[in-house]
Formats: structure tokens, sequence, C-alpha cells
């Protein structure tokens, strides 16, 4: 395979405006959960601080976090909420190196690569091409399923459609999703179309109405809370036709983050907002690349705790995040929210399952089938 990840160029920190700037500063916390005044909050870019006279990258990073220095040396990208009293936690503001913080915004920055001051188009619309941004997946996810992490998102709009949920199980079972990050709705409806053959009552291939369809999801999330987890649930109805069931065969993690409208819930969704917040992280903190699909609060929060790089065989590579959603407003939020390496196309999210299951599963397949004459043997 030809696919390369793009080169990180380090700064030089051996020039002699470096090597003259001071250590970090670090100042003592007095109250749990309470950072000192002028603490430094990380960025979405690559971050370096000077301690004991070198320059050290934090990794893992997330955004809106303090930085504490621990007791050997090394650096710790945490939330206000886990400060614990005596952390030391990095003071300054500044972030050219002058307080021994430097925020490094041009890594993966191609400078050779020159743009217009003025040109149409450059957002992205519903009249975006993104033939590019889908062959630059494909050769991504070949690329991640060996040498990544691949976290997927999910809303339930996965779940409404036969064919994109048969899409979205094949590339579990072909090894292109590592963890699922979700909620509530997107196992209750897939289980529920596993079930009874319908989302929120509708037939997920006709999507015609069934009389008193609107039981169904409960139904099953009823039926579900009789068993102590989602597994055995599966196992109690042989269920082996839903992305929780293929998540459980292939040993996929997923993580269910509760909400404050949810019915029921389900077994195994976590009702603490932090709880859910911390087992997301699991999965975010080790990702290389992560894809949002149709949950717009989900899509934001996962962007917001996922680092914008990785260190992988000691070289810093980036942290790539594809937005989809049929909302144009929905997939330019995340980037507004910061996010820095962030490829958004605007679909209708089972269209967008189907033409990558279709690309990375099935084409594979057909170009492995032996040929007798000008026919498939």
């Amino acid at each position: 395979m030809s696919f390369k990840l793009p080169v990180y160029r380090e700064p030089d920190f051996t020039i002699p405006q470096f090597l003259s700037y001071p250590n970090v500063t670090v100042q003592y916390v007095e109250k749990q959960g309470v950072a000192p005044d002028n603490f430094h909050a990380t960025t979405i870019f690559p971050e370096y601080y000077k301690v004991n006279g070198k320059w050290l990258l934090l990794s893992p990073s997330r955004m809106d976090c303090t930085v504490v220095l621990g007791e050997d040396g090394r650096l710790e990208a945490k939330e206000l909420r886990r400060l614990q009293v005596g952390d030391k936690v990095i003071v300054g503001r500044t972030e050219d190196g002058s307080e021994g913080i430097y925020i490094h915004i041009k890594g993966f920055r191609d400078d050779s690569v020159t743009s217009e001051t003025f040109a149409f188009r450059t957002g992205r619309s519903r009249e975006t091409s993104y033939s590019r941004d889908y062959d630059r997946l494909y050769e991504l996810l070949h690329f991640e399923k060996d040498n990544g992490y691949i976290v997927w998102v999910l809303g339930p709009a996965v779940v409404f459609d036969s064919d994109s949920k048969k899409a979205m199980i094949s590339l579990i079972e072909n090894g292109y999703v590592h963890a699922i990050l979700a909620g509530n709705a997107l196992a209750a409806h897939d289980l529920e179309g596993a079930v009874l053959k319908t989302a929120l009552g509708q037939d997920i291939y006709t999507q015609e109405s069934i009389p008193n369809g609107h039981y169904h999801h409960l139904d099953i999330i009823n039926k579900a809370r009789g068993f102590d987890s989602l597994e055995q649930f599966i196992t109690a109805l042989n269920i082996d036709n839903s992305i929780m069931c293929a998540c459980v065969k292939n040993k996929v993690p997923v993580v269910l983050a509760g909400s404050i409208r949810d019915d029921g819930p389900l077994p195994g969704v976590i009702a603490d907002v932090y709880a859910a917040q911390d087992a997301m992280r699991q999965h975010t903190k080790k990702a290389t690349t992560v894809l949002c699909l149709a949950t717009q609060l989900h899509s934001i929060a996962t962007g917001n705790m996922t680092p914008a790089y990785q260190i992988v065989n000691n070289a810093v590579r980036p942290v790539s995040i594809f937005n989809v959603d049929i909302s144009e407003f929905a997939v330019n939020k995340l980037r507004d929210r910061g996010t820095l390496e962030v490829t958004s196309i605007v679909t209708n999210i089972q269209d967008f399952l189907v033409n990558l299951h279709r690309n990375m599963v099935l084409a594979k397949q057909w170009y492995h089938v032996p040929v007798v004459g000008n026919k498939p043997w």
C-alpha cells in the first residue's frame, strides 16, 4: 500500500531562543478539583513544556485540560474535576516558549502547498465534492485496520435502515472497528431491528409503520432489563443480526453513555455523565482515527476529548476525525469547537455506510474472486 501518514516536523529546540527560555512554573492544588490561578489550559496542538532543561511533548493530550507535572517528571493532561490536593499544575498563559510552554502549530503543515488568498467553496456544504475525501478515507482505514485504533461514534440513524445496519456489521466483522461510542438509542433500536425488524416502529427496509410499533423499542428495553447485561440478553434470544451482537462476537468494546431523555435505559448504559466521559476517554486517548456519524452532541464530546496527535513507535502522527451528517450545521459544529484534523462530509448516513462498505469490503472480496474467461468463477 502506498498510503503514508503526514510527516511531523518537530521544533528546533537547539536554537538560542529556546535554550534561553526558563523551565515551566508550577503551583500546587490547594482544593480538590480547583486549579491555581493563571493555570495553563491545553489546546488542540502539540504542546511542549521545558522541564529540567528539556522540552517534553505532552502525550496523550486533550483540549481544555490542566497540565500536571508528576514527581517522576512526566506530564499529564488532567481535567479540572480530577485535580487532587498537592498536584503540581503548570501555570502561564503565553504560548511562545517564554514561560517554558510552547504550542507547535506547524507540526503537520505542508508549507510547500500554496493557496489563493481568495477562493470559492472553501467551506463544507452540500455542494462540496467529497470524492477525494472518500478515497482518502478508504486508504486510511485500510492502513488503520492493522496500524491504528479506529473509534466510531454512532447515532441511531445508523440502524434505521437495513442496508446501513448490514454495512456497519460487516465493517465490524472485517476488523475496521476497534471501539464504538454511542448512546442508549443506538443499542435499543439496533436490538429492536434484530428482534422485531423495526426501528421506532417502522420496518427497517420498507419504512412502513407497524400497528402498535411505538411499543417496540420499549418492549425490547423492558425485556433486556430482565438480564444483567446485553450479552446475556443477546445470548438468551439468540440474536445474530445486530451491531451489538457483532461487537460481542468480535470483542469490540462499546461505551453507551446515558442521556437525560433515555427510555429505560438498557443494561450497561452508563447513567453518570462523568463516569461515561471517563469510559469514553479510555478509547479516545488511544484513537488514531475517529468517525462520527449522525450524532451531534456525542461527536462534539468525542472531538473535545480526542488528542490531535499520538506517539506511535516513537513518532508523532496526527489523529484524523471524519464527521458525517446530513446537516451542514452539525458537521461544521465540531470544526467550530476547536478540533484540529476534522474532515466534514455532508450526506445521508445510510448512503455513506453503504458506499464505505462497498469500497472497503465488497471491492476487496471482488478483487480476490478467481476469474475464468471474463466471468467470476
